[in-house]
């Protein structure tokens, strides 16, 4: 009898995989197509709504020669900016490939069908001749760089306009939203520093309204803790022309906290993609740092001969229905224009939905969540997704090696059991790189859940974390 029900269990999940397969393939087929066309419709919008045509990823190559320079680009970063006003050359960071790599049955016809130009400019300085192809989009937003133009606080047709999205333009500090909480005063008075960085299409919420009340009154007598929206999400600057590139995230960290906070030594405290910015973080100030704690953390060593960019992206958004979590992400990352109408759809309208979730629950629940989902632009999302997630995967095990190596702070790493878009695996892959990391796999809990309905638990156990690294030796 239990020998029928284990193939009766092998031939139902063998069913239900071949099910899944062939409605993947057939519901991303569909949306392969219904992207090419939303292609041409976002253009001719744009074009009526905001007066000129707006380049996507889907668009060709073309010269990156401006008025006041020359950008050079690569197949899969962009090497240098130069100016005829400025004689050094300015280093950018890497450009993810996966921006306007993604193969697609509608891609693969459009590209035999269509004549594409790829244009390439030859710069000369002394004997050194370099060839570089350039991609639309992002020469038209490094134009804006090059030339020093201002940044563009008008937010886009399609992006939400209220006072929580967009107050950031309004104000003269070029700066993230900070939520500080704890100790007061400034580093004479505080003792401990702690940095939360939260998670993709998150904001601050997901610490302030869940972890941060929880903390104890010695807790927040001894520690500031610091909890901010990343670049492009929640109360922070949404800037258009931005690439949201690993450099600029960092950048905006350190100039929103460690410097006007006069931050000389921190814990830091990250969920999902805000475990690439921890560690990144910490191997730029590797004397600094007291602890590092890390939540689903996305690392996925790419296998020899595989590009890890490309890896990346089929592993987090592997274009599949079920899970719903891995359709989510794989609409995401894969559709530029299918994502910015859902964005237009859900983002643009949050305060409706907002609205519904209080009118259908009686207000019984605090719509943080919801918030912290909503408050972002499709720009940001797109290309923070991109160049964070995908773009930095070939950078991670370094990282790893330099905490290994480099850091004297104690790591620890927690997963949830049931986490369906980074699997538990990918923490231990870290403790693999770092063997003095120690993993806690929470039983019974998701992506989210590993710290909502969790956080009193999770507080002690970041407390007891911190006090044991207090002393750590820095």
């Amino acid at each position: 009898m239990m020998i029928m029900d284990k193939v009766k269990l092998k031939f139902t999940m063998a069913a239900g995989k071949i099910f899944n397969e062939v409605l993947s393939f057939i519901v991303f087929t569909v949306l392969d197509v219904l992207d090419f066309l939303l292609c041409y419709t976002y253009r001719v919008i744009d074009f009526i709504v905001e007066a000129e045509w707006k380049s996507c990823y889907c668009s060709s190559a073309k010269r990156a020669i401006t008025s006041s320079g020359t950008i050079l680009v690569s197949e899969s970063k962009i090497v240098c900016l130069t100016s005829s006003s400025i004689r050094n050359k300015l280093q950018l960071e890497e450009i993810s490939d996966t921006l306007y790599t993604r193969s697609s049955l509608v891609s693969e016809v459009s590209k035999s069908t269509l004549k594409l130009e790829n244009a390439a400019t030859t710069v000369r300085r002394g004997t050194v001749c370099s060839t570089f192809t350039v991609n639309s989009p992002i020469v038209e937003m490094l134009q804006g760089k090059i030339g020093g133009h201002k940044s563009h606080s008008v937010p886009r047709w399609s992006d939400c306009d209220c006072k929580t999205c967009n107050a950031w333009s309004n104000s003269c500090k070029d700066s993230l939203f900070v939520h500080v909480d704890g100790a007061k005063g400034m580093t004479e008075n505080v003792q401990e520093n702690v940095i939360f960085i939260h998670g993709f299409i998150s904001s601050s919420t997901f610490w302030t309204e869940t972890l941060f009340p929880n903390f104890t009154k010695a807790t927040k007598s001894k520690y500031r803790l610091f909890a901010m929206d990343l670049l492009g999400f929640g109360r922070s600057p949404k800037p258009n022309e931005s690439l949201y590139t690993l450099r600029e995230h960092l950048d905006m960290i350190e100039k929103s906290v460690l410097e006007p906070y006069k931050v000389k030594s921190f814990h830091i405290v990250a969920h999902s993609l805000g475990c690439i910015l921890a560690l990144a973080l910490a191997v730029k100030h590797p004397g600094v740092v007291k602890s590092l704690t890390l939540l689903a953390p996305p690392y996925f060593p790419a296998p020899k001969g595989e590009q890890a960019t490309q890896y990346m992206m089929r592993r987090i958004a592997p274009r599949r229905v079920w899970p719903a979590i891995a359709f989510g992400a794989s609409i995401a990352c894969w559709y530029e224009h299918v994502s910015r109408t859902i964005c237009l759809l859900i983002c643009k309208n949050h305060r409706l939905w907002e609205f519904l979730t209080k009118l259908l629950t009686r207000n019984r629940i605090r719509t943080y969540l919801v918030e912290g989902f909503c408050c972002h632009t499709h720009n940001a999302a797109w290309h923070t997704l991109h160049n964070i997630i995908c773009g930095t995967a070939g950078k991670i095990e370094g990282y790893l090696d330099m905490v290994k190596n480099h850091l004297k702070c104690n790591v620890t790493v927690f997963h949830g059991e049931d986490d369906e878009l980074i699997p538990v695996e990918c923490s231990y892959n870290v403790q693999s790189k770092i063997p003095r990391a120690r993993v806690n796999v929470v039983e019974n809990k998701d992506h989210i859940t590993i710290v909502v309905g969790r956080q009193e638990a999770f507080a002690r156990e970041l407390e007891e974390i911190w006090k044991n690294n207090s002393t750590t030796s820095i």
